[in-house]
């Protein structure tokens, strides 16, 4: 490339959205010098493709050698994509997980910003119909139409607009063609413009109006507090199951948004199964508030994108990505129920938001707002160490309680059953049974819980040979409606045979509950209730958990069936009975948070009862009754859970008490990826040894679900009571280690995991 007038021209260094941690040099045109600055989108050519990458900074060019840098091909955009704030977080994020930035920089805007073919990612534009003159007689409007009735009907109507209108509005709103637009056009009276229309997901969803609610003495403290926070400063607020933690929020927000004229971020766990939430939030911040919606298309996602990044809305409201939002003066991050595994990315980049919203704050000098009932212990622990402020609402508005549980043993509820009963005992037991009459008699609803789909977990010929997976180490679970075997992992489904396959038995034995076949027990032993499933079969289309959620909202349905997504976020106050079928559900499950999980779940599950007037009972149903997370589940007591959890985590050491990583490689030979497993731990322990890092090497061994999608998966599990020592030994294996080319073996690094499956 031809020096400028000016001198060389300058270099770049520009993140591009592959495996390789490093950055690119390339050069800039002088006519692209003022948008390549860092945290810019650019177009630039990798082995004959026009890629979008992301300018980190200036380049000294000694990556280069003797080559010439290639020219950046354009920078779409007039201001960086990423502003320096998110572009640190990008930064942090890439180091601590150990992943290339260029990901972690595509992750962190629209899919529709990463495609190169067309940079600009044009949004949706109208066309409108401006009046051009003033026509204020009616002689100069019979001068000007005359017989043209159309035309001048079109006129009025536009004027009674305020001078401008869609067009395909206000021509099917009076049935006129083309050519009474034309006319108009060529009387010199109104022109055609385009302007950008946003599309607003929510625009045929107006938010309910906001409710004034006073805030409790508990909860004015909690604001107060929030808001004396340091910049950067955060805090844990754990409040009890209705205990006002979305008001606490709001009021912040007023503070922040309102009075200081900053910005929000609020992080919910998934928008769709927190539709009460979200519309409290539009319900008092209106217009300001854009929602990013897990259904959204692309398009959605990038009209919501660029009415932050302008300022036009200023509260964003999502589920993980939303820590992303390119808000200006960014004033606070709110984190809702905080302990939520699905804040964790499954895919590299694997992030976690409630850390990337520490960092953001730390960054902008927000407030940072970690808020749940069942805070995780991770959090749990940084605030009995300082390093986040320890908020409490310990009591529920209004004077309410808690509600009273019930454990039912299941093993005594089988040896008391008839045999014709045992298997209908196992699904609702008597004492169950009797409140959901209960409760229909009295005009109330319940709400019952069984965390596993479909029909059954598992079908079994007579001769013990269960139906699996064909791609994963997993059975297949068996579907009623439609009939049909489905893998979970891989989505594989075929149909439900008659006969094994393997021995030509009969396919005779179900085992396992999920909720299909629950339903269909209740239907039979409560034919008059109104009843309603809520699972992902029942919830794949678009705004269907809003729908479902609104019917039983307005008392239509009595008994809602779910799983772990009817247990976060709702407020139904005629709800006065929550029954869990099966607590047992994931408690054995071979990871260390088996535990933590199965007692948030009950805890929040269980808050869902009595939050109006009337009081509330839950009834867990169980054959563990002694298992820790079921007793402090039962009795509310969420210290007594720590104390006893932390004390496991103890020996053998687990997080909190020391940090994790999670080392998965896979492929698809079962012999090579166990054979290259081997050498990454080898690797990893003499790294280890020769610079003295101090981390404990385990495995290499099998994962539990040990093939998925027709890929083996062997893991190697570290250890480490700091963090720095495992990103240097993570950093070493990534850069230093080749991954075979052979058998598309793959080697991922997961930091923090939230589980080992």
């Amino acid at each position: 490339m031809p020096a400028s007038p000016t001198g060389p021209p300058r270099l770049v260094d520009v993140a591009l959205p592959l495996p390789l941690r490093r950055t690119f040099t390339y050069a800039v045109p002088e006519a692209l010098a003022a948008r390549a600055v860092p945290g810019a989108r650019v177009v630039v050519p990798v082995r004959g493709r026009r890629v979008i990458g992301f300018c980190t900074g200036p380049s000294d060019g000694a990556s280069l050698g003797d080559t010439e840098a290639k020219p950046i091909l354009d920078a779409p955009d007039a201001e960086p994509a990423l502003p320096p704030d998110l572009l640190a977080a990008c930064r942090w994020i890439a180091d601590y997980h150990v992943t290339a930035l260029g990901l972690v920089c595509r992750a962190a805007l629209p899919a529709a910003l990463g495609v190169a073919s067309r940079p600009d990612a044009p949004g949706r534009t109208a066309r409108l119909l401006v009046l051009t003159d003033a026509l204020p007689s009616l002689l100069e409007r019979d001068r000007v139409f005359g017989r043209a009735h159309q035309q001048r009907a079109l006129f009025e109507l536009v004027e009674q607009l305020g001078g401008t209108a869609d067009l395909a509005t206000v021509t099917a709103q009076l049935g006129c063609t083309p050519s009474v637009v034309d006319g108009l056009v060529r009387r010199g009276v109104a022109r055609l413009d385009t302007a950008d229309r946003p599309r607003d997901p929510f625009a045929a969803q107006p938010p309910s109006p906001a409710v004034a609610v006073a805030p409790t003495d508990a909860q004015r403290e909690a604001v107060a507090s929030i808001l004396a926070l340091p910049p950067g400063g955060a805090a844990l607020l754990h409040g009890i199951t209705g205990s006002g933690k979305t008001l606490v929020y709001l009021e912040v927000l007023e503070q922040v948004v309102r009075r200081e004229g900053r910005t929000a971020i609020v992080l919910v766990p998934e928008i769709a199964l927190t539709p009460q939430t979200v519309d409290r939030f539009r319900g008092r911040f209106g217009d300001l508030v854009a929602v990013l919606h897990s259904g959204l298309s692309d398009g959605e996602r990038l009209d919501a994108w660029r009415a932050l990044r302008a300022g036009t809305k200023r509260i964003a409201v999502g589920a993980r990505s939303a820590v992303f939002a390119p808000l200006p003066d960014l004033g606070a991050i709110i984190v809702d129920e905080e302990h939520e595994a699905s804040y964790k990315q499954a895919e590299a980049p694997r992030y976690h938001a409630r850390e990337v919203a520490l960092i953001r704050a730390r960054e902008t000098g927000a407030r940072c707002v970690l808020g749940s009932a069942t805070p995780s212990l991770e959090s749990w622990r940084n605030a009995q160490l300082g390093r986040l402020a320890l908020l409490s609402l310990p009591a529920r508005v209004g004077g309410g309680t808690l509600p009273a549980v019930r454990v039912v043993d299941l093993r005594q509820e089988r040896r008391a059953s008839l045999p014709d009963e045992v298997a209908r005992r196992q699904v609702v037991s008597a004492s169950l049974e009797a409140l959901v009459r209960d409760r229909l008699a009295r005009g109330e609803q319940a709400m019952l819980l069984l965390n596993r789909r479909g029909y059954a977990a598992f079908v079994q010929c007579a001769e013990g040979h269960v139906a699996a997976c064909p791609h994963c180490s997993i059975s297949l679970t068996y579907h009623r409606t439609p009939e049909r075997l489905v893998c979970h992992y891989c989505q594989h489904q075929e149909p439900a045979g008659k006969r094994c396959p393997d021995c030509d038995a009969p396919m005779e034995r179900q085992r396992g509950l999920g909720t299909q076949q629950v339903e269909r027990l209740l239907v039979e032993r409560f034919p008059t209730a109104r009843i309603a499933r809520m699972d992902v079969d029942t919830t794949s289309g678009k705004w269907a958990h809003a729908r479902i959620l609104e019917r039983f909202g307005r008392g239509e349905i009595d008994l809602l069936l779910g799983t772990q997504m009817i247990a976060k976020g709702l407020d139904f106050p005629n709800v006065t009975l929550v029954g869990v079928i099966d607590a047992d559900v994931g408690i054995n499950l071979p990871d260390f948070r088996a535990s933590e999980r199965t007692f948030q779940l009950l805890s929040q599950v269980a808050g869902r009862a009595g939050r109006g007037p009337q009081s509330g009972e839950v009834v867990i149903q169980t054959r563990t009754p002694g298992h820790h997370a079921v007793r402090h589940a039962a009795s509310h007591d969420f210290l007594g859970f720590v104390a006893e959890e932390l004390a496991a985590r103890e020996d053998p050491p687990y997080p909190p008490s020391l940090r994790l990583a999670n080392v998965v490689v896979s492929g698809l030979d079962e012999g090579a990826v166990a054979e290259f497993a081997e050498r990454v731990t080898q690797w990893l322990v003499r790294a280890d040894t020769r610079f003295g890092l101090g981390v404990t090497v385990l495995g290499p061994a099998p994962c539990p679900i040990e093939r998925v999608k027709t890929r083996y998966r062997w893991h190697v599990i570290l250890k480490s009571a700091q963090a720095a020592p495992l990103t240097r030994l993570l950093g070493g294996l990534v850069d230093g280690v080749e991954v075979p080319a052979a058998g598309a073996m793959r080697l991922a690094v997961d930091r923090d995991p939230v589980a080992l499956l």
